[in-house]
């Protein structure tokens, strides 16, 4: 099959789903992954054919996306801090919000030296597994409550080469926390999005993302930042450091539950120009 074909008729099939440009961007992503060559060079090339076999993974590509499946679900694979992750349905597809709250993180350990970091909610793995390529001094633990998660995780890290601790928590279960050390940080990206807003939310997401690391209880939906602070009582050093990344409508409300005495609270504002992350200083 000639490759101009089969990708006219992908772009054409995925732009009753997603706009144009997105369409495009979507199939270069399939057709690079799986032919593992760069698909701009090879459609110039007019009679480049493909073989059956690539030709049938590219077609089963596209009906798994045009049921609304993320392209990272499809392919397996997500790209995060310029390292490609495993990932699957059991995890949060990366963010490049993300990536600027890993980017905090690291100018911060680049200017205070060697740390003791927990990650809160690891999920695939990614922000600890980013931090420890870029600060390899730093010791990190990660927890999650989904044993698939820390599954995924704990191969990130082998595939990258990097010694993290992953152990299964349940973080809200305040007993769980005496098991547990005092650390320097504290990193948490956890579920923040209340149930009421997941019928605004696009459907690759609302469909296909764990719900157990996305949504929170309307009637409470700063839960695990109540129990952060609760945790960070007994369990973050003297001048330590919280990075958080928060829902960008609660960011204001977050940042009251630790503005006391005991901390310096700072917003910091995403490429968006959204408020997106707290930086959390103990000050005694």
């Amino acid at each position: 099959m000639l490759l101009k074909e089969i990708h006219a008729t992908f772009v054409a099939q995925l732009s009753a789903h997603y706009e144009k440009n997105e369409a495009i961007a979507i199939a270069k992503l399939a057709f690079e992954s799986i032919l593992k060559k760069n698909i701009t060079a090879l459609i110039i090339n007019q009679s480049y054919i493909i073989n059956n076999k690539e030709a049938a993974q590219l077609l089963d590509a596209l009906t798994l996306l045009k049921k609304n499946m993320p392209i990272q679900y499809v392919l397996g694979k997500a790209w995060f801090y310029n390292i490609l992750f495993d990932v699957n349905n059991a995890v949060l597809i990366p963010r490049p919000e993300t990536e600027e709250l890993v980017q905090i993180i690291l100018a911060y350990l680049k200017n205070n030296g060697k740390k003791t970091m927990i990650d809160i909610g690891t999920g695939s793995g990614c922000i600890p597994i980013a931090i420890k390529k870029n600060s390899p001094f730093t010791y990190i633990d990660a927890i999650d409550i989904s044993e698939t998660a820390l599954q995924l995780a704990t191969q990130n890290a082998l595939t990258m080469q990097c010694n993290i601790n992953f152990k299964k928590i349940d973080f809200l279960d305040e007993k769980n926390y005496a098991n547990l050390p005092v650390y320097d940080i504290i990193v948490s990206n956890p579920p923040y999005i209340p149930f009421s807003e997941k019928q605004h939310l696009h459907k690759n997401v609302a469909a296909h993302e764990p719900t157990l690391a996305l949504f929170v209880p309307n009637t409470d939906p700063l839960i695990f930042y109540r129990k952060i602070k609760i945790f960070a009582a007994n369990n973050l050093s003297a001048q330590g450091v919280i990075f958080l990344e928060v829902h960008e409508n609660l960011a204001m409300q977050t940042a009251a539950l630790f503005e006391n005495t005991m901390y310096k609270v700072e917003i910091k504002k995403d490429m968006q120009a959204k408020n997106r992350m707290l930086i959390i200083t103990h000050c005694l």
